[in-house]
């Protein structure tokens, strides 16, 4: 029953037990933070920390949702009444008290933006564009550079500006450029990720689209329904290949893709072109750059099998090897040169392997370099490449 005395006793005993843990937990914290010793160090972690969490709220760029979260931090960061972040077309985030000052910042930062100066404005300043400026007398204006280019500023309030308030917002200035720049060189590798892929379907389009024109022709006379047949695969094949969207796709549709592949050069070559599938099922999900498999399965064919005497064997196999999904193309065509392999592969020669450089370089974009090609080869011993991707991954725009 509720109101015995065993069960008040009880009540009594876990809440005395509650307590105990949060007040444990309490001491932990606080003793963990008695630990970084001075004063000094204790601010030192506090100035680290928040711009820490700052700077995570701006790895996007300068934008309204990422500058209100940062400017919280930062108007902690430099101890002022009000922070606003700005760029070259409005205010961005305003933090703090006196935001009857936001409708006149742009006019009153206008010189800064232009010259690209830290620039201190008095309480006089202030009343010329915002006739209510209330208890806050003074601001700083900074900066924020990209480059060569001023794209924004950071504004502190507060009721003086002295010499540290300058420095300090300068300073924090400058870290949000660099915030900025790593936004930007982020969306720079993004950009040149596309246009990689996009120089993979260019060389796509004129030798295989021409080669598998020509083999579906031969057969409209001869084995009209084959030549149906091979419209509808090279009609998926293109529409796969030249798809605008998403940069990342799963080993399970590049394997599709490279089944359609295969199936317009068996037209062409016939018994000469003979594949094996090795597939373990649980890799299929694994998600993978977009055209990492099938531009390697085309150099097999193009520059292993295609200059070979008789029939060549194409072994593709895909296996769960821990943490990552590796996935082997091994072919017994007429192999490469080693050494030329290596200074293609690094940008020093230019070659027939396009493929294999652009799909090597995405992969250690994406994954690091110690997820590049390996690739096992000598002349007339054939080829085998490997990759190894992990099969947990953030998630992608498949």
């Amino acid at each position: 029953m509720p109101d015995s005395p065993l069960y008040s006793a009880a009540a009594v005993a876990v809440i005395a037990l509650a307590v105990a843990v949060v007040v444990a937990v309490g001491l932990k914290v606080l003793r963990s933070f008695r630990e970084l010793g001075t004063d000094a160090e204790r601010a030192t972690y506090n100035t680290l920390h928040a711009a820490s969490k700052a700077g995570r709220h701006l790895r996007t760029g300068l934008n309204p949702a990422g500058a209100a979260k940062a400017s919280r931090q930062l108007r902690a960061l430099l101890g002022c009444d009000a922070l606003a972040i700005l760029d070259v077309s409005g205010v961005l985030a305003w933090d703090g008290t006196a935001e009857e000052l936001r409708p006149g910042l742009m006019a009153l930062a206008a010189d800064v933006l232009a010259s690209g100066r830290t620039q201190v404005f008095n309480a006089a300043d202030l009343q010329l564009h915002s006739p209510k400026s209330g208890s806050v007398a003074a601001a700083v204006v900074a900066p924020v550079r990209s480059g060569a280019r001023v794209v924004g500023a950071v504004a502190a309030f507060g009721p003086q500006a002295g010499a540290g308030l300058v420095r300090a917002t300068t300073e924090v200035a400058d870290w949000v450029a660099a915030q900025v720049e790593l936004a930007e060189l982020d969306a720079s590798r993004t950009l040149l990720m596309e246009a990689e892929v996009r120089a993979l379907r260019a060389q796509i389009s004129p030798h295989f689209i021409y080669n598998s024109l020509n083999a579906i022709a031969s057969f409209i006379n001869t084995d009209p329904a084959r030549a149906r047949e091979l419209v509808v695969e090279f009609a998926d094949f293109t529409r796969y290949s030249f798809r605008r969207h998403g940069d990342f796709t799963t080993l399970a549709e590049e394997l599709r893709c490279i089944d359609r592949y295969l199936l317009l050069e068996r037209a062409r070559f016939g018994e000469r072109v003979q594949v094996s599938l090795r597939i373990a099922p649980e890799v299929l999900s694994t998600v993978i750059p977009f055209l990492s498999l099938q531009p390697l399965v085309e150099n097999a064919v193009r520059h292993g099998l295609e200059a070979k005497e008789g029939p060549g064997h194409i072994t593709i196999s895909a296996n769960d090897s821990g943490a990552f999904a590796e996935v082997t193309i091994e072919d017994d065509g007429v192999g490469m040169d080693p050494v030329q392999l290596q200074s293609l592969l690094a940008g020093h020669v230019d070659g027939e392997h396009v493929g294999l450089r652009n799909v090597d370089a995405r992969l250690r974009q994406v994954y690091g370099d110690d997820h590049g090609l390996v690739i096992e080869t000598a002349p007339g011993e054939g080829t085998l490449i490997t990759m190894r991707v992990p099969k947990s991954q953030p998630d992608h725009d498949a």
